[in-house]
């Protein structure tokens, strides 16, 4: 097993302080979103390159610094089309890329009709948002396999792939060997099955077979909603939670996504600790 952070949760800017951050605090992998750290690099088509991903790749691994996952998060069912044409090529690059950057797996989550606020619109559960997204994804899995890449997916209650089932549907029809699996609890609960976290954890254990990142998290239930926290104080049960990881892969990479500052060695020590017993 493999702890890792957001790069952009380290609470830094730019590559080499972030690799400052990221020994002082022992962590040795990173899902990488080079955009939200890096000022250089723009969230933008052709902003990443040959030689700036050559780059950032080569000072990552000379720290001893793995990349389970790239970021290029966007939003495939966007009312702004032309801002989802230019995603699409932002996406490409990194997939293009991605071996310098020193991963080959590129993910997103499947978007929201409430475009840049990325929560739960009723279209998002039509089968028009549906198509869309596999259409899309179909589209980058075939770049992705023309560069040797894959592109990893992410399910959300409050996007169009909202629960197990559905993003297992999207996945099938996009129909390539290339789509890996980017699994996080908590997105997908809200109100009405929060209680039921670990039946749907293990609905995704069972029905996903090529699960390459493991979002890590808590949370909490007040005033009617759920609240995310740091792992280890709020709701989830590690013990279980971790014991169904280590049992699918032991060698699971587990991003605390979210946990930040003064959170991010207690929870380094917590998940090591509640792994160690298991």
């Amino acid at each position: 097993m493999q702890i890792a952070f957001r790069t952009h949760d380290l609470g830094v800017k730019g590559l080499d302080n972030a690799i400052q951050k990221a020994n002082a605090c022992g962590i040795s992998a990173v899902q990488l979103v080079a955009y939200k750290f890096m000022d250089e690099i723009r969230y933008a088509p052709d902003a990443l390159n040959e030689t700036n991903s050559a780059a950032i790749g080569s000072a990552l691994k000379a720290a001893g610094i793995s990349v389970p996952l790239i970021g290029a998060y966007f939003n495939p069912v966007h009312s702004n089309k032309e801002k989802v044409a230019s995603c699409k090529a932002v996406f490409k690059d990194y997939l293009k890329y991605s071996k310098n950057l020193g991963c080959n797996i590129v993910g997103s989550e499947t978007g929201s009709f409430n475009d840049d606020k990325w929560t739960y619109n009723p279209l998002n559960r039509t089968e028009e948002a549906l198509q869309t997204v596999i259409s899309t994804f179909k589209e980058l899995a075939a770049y992705a396999k023309e560069v040797g890449a894959f592109v990893g997916m992410e399910g959300a209650a409050g996007h169009v792939c909202w629960n197990v089932s559905t993003l297992k549907r999207a996945i099938d029809e996009i129909n390539a060997d290339n789509i890996k699996v980017i699994f996080d609890i908590y997105n997908y609960l809200d109100a009405s099955n929060y209680q039921n976290y670990l039946e749907i954890f293990d609905e995704g254990l069972k029905t996903f077979n090529n699960i390459v990142v493991f979002h890590i998290k808590d949370c909490v239930f007040e005033d009617g909603k759920l609240k995310q926290v740091p792992p280890g104080k709020g709701m989830f049960d590690f013990d279980k939670i971790l014991s169904k990881i280590k049992k699918y892969d032991k060698n699971a990479y587990l991003v605390l996504e979210g946990t930040t500052g003064d959170d991010i060695i207690p929870c380094i020590e917590f998940i090591n600790k509640k792994w160690s017993e298991i």
